[in-house]
């Protein structure tokens, strides 16, 4: 099928666009933003996922309220729909709408709904440049498990965002993010049967871009079950220059980390990154938790609103719990992102700033000392 965006010089493949590349049903493309004040009171996520070979289209909105205090809640909007053939129609989906402004500089969410305790019109402006990480690819026994491509960016938010009909102006400066987007193929969708089984489930991920005042650093790591890694990236990158001009990131020649965690979770206490560069002396990131976001607010691992799963022609619900949550080893609550102060060290100097440490593990882990699939680490002691 022909669609608009057939008339532009796009193609990548000998088929309409509206067709990909792959037709594995797990073929993906995805936005993902997160933003937080200054003073942490507020913090915010959203997602939105085009899944063209399942015909699917789903976005969320979630807001951390008072995060870190004994009032602290996760309000969360997920919409879904049936995808739209014509890629120019595939930013909006129910209430939440994803606007690219300026392709790589500035993009909008806009969110209207009121009955589900969420409305905002937030703009992201990019404080560095857009950051490719290397190819995300791994193969389970014959089986394409993962090959996709993601680029990360830190900006600035401006706009405002009203939560249960309290309304917060947010002031250009005052609000630090970040952004992703990807595509390619990973899981997504209703669970299938994959045929004879290959490998125990396991999955090991560990994601932190933090912003400081001048600059942004971002740390990523992928370890199989006895800890070699299949995927890493480490990265400086510059806020703009006086005169608005940006510097590529600065890919660093290795990174590593040091992380303990809570007793009885799969969460962290305590995480140190070193940044080694490829020329000079390394710099380390030491990251501080503050609080947790549970990403199954924006559909990560929710039995309910998982990506990719078919709803109907247009389905939008919502949900709400108290933080902290009870048990962090029940599976839907697994994949979090820590709100972190961070602190540097060594050649970049001291320096302050406020991030996340996302952090998804599933499976042994045998330089952790986890085993299971979900099982809370348990101190020798």
């Amino acid at each position: 099928m022909l669609s608009s965006f057939d008339d532009f010089p796009v193609h990548q493949t000998s088929r309409p666009v509206a067709q990909t590349g792959s037709s594995d049903l797990n073929h993906y493309d995805r936005y993902f933003f997160n933003g937080y004040t200054r003073d942490t009171r507020l913090f915010f996520a959203a997602a939105m996922g085009l899944y063209p070979n399942r015909h699917v289209a789903d976005a969320a909105f979630s807001v951390v309220v008072d995060g870190g205090t004994a009032d602290a809640r996760q309000i969360n909007v997920h919409a879904s729909r049936r995808a739209p053939l014509d890629r120019a129609e595939a930013n909006v989906v129910g209430p939440i709408e994803v606007e690219v402004i300026e392709p790589l500089n500035a993009l909008r969410i806009v969110v209207e709904a009121p009955e589900h305790g969420i409305r905002c019109d937030l703009t992201f402006v990019r404080r560095s440049a857009p950051i490719e990480e290397p190819p995300f690819y791994l193969q389970i026994g014959q089986r394409v498990m993962m090959d996709s491509t993601r680029m990360t960016q830190f900006g600035d938010w401006e706009g405002w965002i009203e939560v249960d009909g309290e309304l917060t102006d947010l002031e250009p400066g005052e609000t630090l993010g970040s952004r992703d987007r990807s595509w390619g193929i990973r899981p997504v969708g209703e669970r299938a049967s994959t045929g004879a089984p290959v490998a125990d489930p396991q999955y090991y991920w560990l994601w932190a871009p933090i912003n400081f005042e001048g600059f942004s650093t971002h740390f990523d790591v992928n370890e199989l079950f006895d800890g070699r890694r299949w995927h890493e990236a480490g990265f400086v990158s510059l806020v703009p220059s006086a005169d608005g001009g940006l510097e590529p990131a600065e890919s660093m020649r290795s990174v590593d980390y040091r992380l303990t965690w809570r007793p009885g979770t799969r969460a962290a206490a305590t995480c140190e990154i070193d940044m080694v560069p490829w020329t000079g002396e390394p710099s380390t990131v030491t990251l501080e938790p503050l609080f947790d976001f549970h990403m199954l607010g924006i559909g990560y691992t929710h039995p309910e609103w998982s990506h990719g799963i078919w709803k109907g022609e247009l389905e939008v619900g919502g949900d709400r719990w108290d933080l902290p949550v009870d048990d962090l080893t029940l599976p839907h609550h697994s994949h979090i992102q820590t709100i972190v102060k961070a602190t540097t060290s060594g050649a970049v100097g001291t320096h302050e700033g406020l991030g996340v440490l996302e952090q998804f593990v599933v499976g042994r882990h045998d330089p952790s000392g986890l085993s299971g699939v979900f099982d809370g680490y348990l101190p020798d002691d």
